[in-house]
């Protein structure tokens, strides 16, 4: 077997300990290294997180990115931070899988993926429910036009009623560290959903709905948006931190309908449900419903986050030990889901006025 790829954790936010178990999960992956700020920090992340002995902790960025034994970085950064160290980290020849949202903005992101393209490291955001078999399940159902028939309508919604201490201390509402709050954090969750829905085909403009609800240094806590097609597609989304825990989505088509409750974090990790119906109809005097949806549960042996490190690390390996190229896909899939949210965001700035979405 091919040696596991070598991971570098740099920075010790919390989203780090779930990435660092599905590390240890993953069967072509290993940490070797983990950065911080500090070394006691890091050498108290190894400890607490049962990572090995051997693990080097370090007290700086930089130093890990020294490290030459690392092959791949997870960066767990706050979003200000990603140009910076991701330009780094590929400027020394490392592979990035870093957290969304990818970048503050689309033209950010833009010179991270032109540094990852110089350096020949492999670029995948943390979308992790993409990587779960539920998903190419439903997009079986979504591509069969005898089942699901041509896409109209997405709706999704991805919420959590953050507390007073979240409220005001999370990095998440700190305009120095996130600016892009709720519409960065959550809303990336239902922008990538409503594409995949598509096909990645990117809707032709963005409208803000009105009244966004903001913190006093004008955060996004609470904020919504439709996306428009062409053909006469559309979608909508709301993202909030303020609201109950709800990850749902729905995607209708002209002969079926998909339905999920769970989609960024399924109810249990070795198992996933979603709702399918096609040619739905009325009973006779329309005293009910012909063809009741059925109910799909998919089964997996490692959590989708696992999933997701094995993925990346195949292909960090492929290059690694077989001269292949980086796979592209990864990063267009970033980049549309970046390009929609930044046109979301310029529609609130403009007061709501239809924003025209350009890849």
């Amino acid at each position: 077997m091919a040696q596991p790829i070598k991971f570098g954790i740099v920075g010790c936010a919390d989203i780090a300990r779930k990435l660092s178990r599905a590390i240890k999960l993953s069967p072509n992956a290993t940490i070797v290294a983990v950065g911080s700020r500090s070394e006691e920090k890091a050498r108290r992340f190894i400890a607490d997180n049962g990572l090995p002995a051997t693990t080097r902790p370090y007290g700086s960025y930089e130093s890990l990115l020294d490290d030459a034994e690392v092959d791949a970085v997870y960066l767990p950064l706050p979003t200000s931070l990603h140009l910076r160290w991701a330009v780094a980290a590929a400027g020394k020849g490392k592979h990035i899988l870093i957290e969304k949202p990818t970048a503050l903005c689309v033209a950010d992101l833009d010179q991270i993926l032109e540094a990852c393209e110089t350096n020949g490291v492999q670029f995948m955001d943390g979308t992790m429910w993409v990587h779960h078999p539920r998903t190419a399940e439903m997009e079986d159902f979504l591509r069969n036009s005898d089942r699901f028939g041509q896409l109209k309508m997405v709706s999704s919604i991805a919420s959590v009623y953050a507390d007073s201490n979240f409220l005001q201390n999370n990095i998440r509402v700190k305009a120095d560290l996130d600016s892009l709050g709720a519409l960065g954090d959550l809303g990336w969750y239902c922008i990538r959903a409503i594409l995949w829905a598509s096909d990645y085909n990117l809707p032709k403009t963005a409208v803000a709905f009105p009244n966004p609800i903001k913190n006093e240094a004008g955060l996004i806590l609470s904020c919504g948006a439709s996306l428009h097609w062409e053909d006469g597609t559309i979608a909508t989304f709301h993202c909030s931190f303020l609201a109950h825990l709800t990850f749902e989505l729905v995607v209708v088509g002209s002969r079926g309908i998909v339905s999920l409750s769970d989609f960024v974090i399924p109810f249990e990790e070795n198992s996933a449900p979603f709702t399918v119906v096609s040619d739905s109809g009325f009973k006779e005097l329309v005293t009910g419903w012909k063809s009741l949806p059925s109910k799909k549960v998919v089964s997996t042996e490692l959590p989708q986050e696992a999933l997701m490190i094995t993925e990346f690390s195949r292909l960090v390996g492929e290059i690694k030990d077989s001269g292949a190229k980086p796979e592209k896909k990864w990063p267009v899939l970033s980049r549309k889901t970046q390009v929609v949210l930044d046109a979301v965001k310029e529609s609130i700035e403009k007061e709501f006025k239809e924003v025209e979405i350009v890849g």
